[in-house]
């Protein structure tokens, strides 16, 4: 007799899903006054950061919580981007309506490519997620598609003024609104993810990913759940590749390479898998670390890097939100034995 997955207990399934509500409201206060404390540049920055952080919640939905391995997130990142740009290019969309479509035709994109990868696992798996991710640049410069998507050369968008009422009243930038729709975004996905990561289906993701065979004879339909997180990590990554395109307002295929995904697995990784949160922390690190071993040194920026990170991965081994835990428990401890 089938087990309602409802019935499992063990905690580890909820892992990197509990947050401090404390916490959330400090990062929410802070989070939306740092535009009006910082420059414009630095408002873009974090702007780039949460986008980051939402396509690797995405990634970290399919990979950390069950267990399907992805180098080919930069194709869904480039298909959201694309979708946007395509829309108000040739068809003049409102931008803002671009968003949501841009994570639907990537949730469906998503949803297709999770049906025949259902048959591969493990390092097979990230075979055909690597080959998607290389083919789709080369498609996007086709010229077959040329008129539709700009070629080479990519497409230009612009963003719509800030609403005249919050400039009068606000004196509210460019940067500036759409940091505030981004951060705005980011919080209802990371909310979402919260909510799944600890509802029924979310126990069955994470059963999945700890033992699928286990999980197929309690009933779950693994091959239902394995396609429906694909479609979702995929929205997840769609939505933040379109942001991105109407946030920089440039498309084109060489932004979005093999590169992409590495940097998305990377940020997946020192964030911690497993973590809503820490996906924040990984934005951060891919953003600004790469940047910063260019500025030691042009030539041996890649050099650099790789010692940061190894270096970063020697400390952080579970990844930021696993220190952060660890720190947590030891701290208690040491109040726990001086109280």
């Amino acid at each position: 007799m089938a087990v309602d997955v409802e019935t499992i207990t063990d905690s580890k399934l909820t892992a990197g899903a509990k947050i401090p509500v404390k916490w959330v409201a400090f990062f929410i206060v802070i989070g939306a006054i740092l535009p009006f404390v910082v420059g414009g540049y630095t408002a873009f920055q974090g702007t780039l950061i949460m986008i980051y952080a939402i396509a690797i919640l995405g990634l970290n939905l399919l990979t950390g919580f069950n267990g399907q391995f992805s180098l080919g997130h930069s194709a869904f990142y480039a298909i959201g981007a694309y979708t946007a740009a395509i829309l108000v290019y040739h068809l003049n969309f409102p931008v803002y309506v671009t968003i949501p479509i841009g994570g639907i035709i990537c949730f469906v994109a998503g949803f297709l490519f999770g049906l025949p990868a259902l048959r591969l696992e493990g390092l097979y798996l990230a075979l055909a997620t690597f080959a998607l991710a290389v083919a789709v640049p080369q498609i996007l410069k086709s010229s077959h598609l040329e008129e539709l998507t700009g070629g080479v050369q990519g497409l230009d968008i612009f963003r719509p003024d800030v609403p005249a009422f919050l400039v009068d009243n606000f004196g509210l930038t460019m940067d500036q609104w759409w940091y505030l729709i981004t951060f705005v975004i980011m919080l209802l996905l990371f909310w979402a993810a919260w909510n799944l990561i600890n509802s029924r289906s979310g126990r069955a993701m994470m059963a999945i990913r700890d033992n699928p065979i286990a999980a197929k004879s309690m009933g779950i339909n693994t091959a239902l759940y394995k396609s429906l997180t694909f479609g979702v990590s995929a929205f997840y990554t769609g939505i933040a590749g379109a942001i991105a395109a109407i946030v920089i307002e440039f498309v084109a295929p060489d932004s979005f390479t093999f590169q992409l995904s590495i940097l998305l697995f990377i940020g997946l990784v020192i964030g911690g898998t497993g973590s809503i949160w820490g996906a924040i922390f990984g934005g951060f690190f891919i953003l600004t670390v790469p940047n910063f071993a260019e500025e030691i040194s042009t030539g041996l920026s890649y050099a650099i890097f790789g010692v940061i990170l190894i270096l970063v991965i020697y400390v952080m081994p579970s990844g930021f939100a696993g220190l952060v835990n660890m720190l947590r428990v030891r701290l208690r401890k040491i109040f726990r034995t001086t109280s």
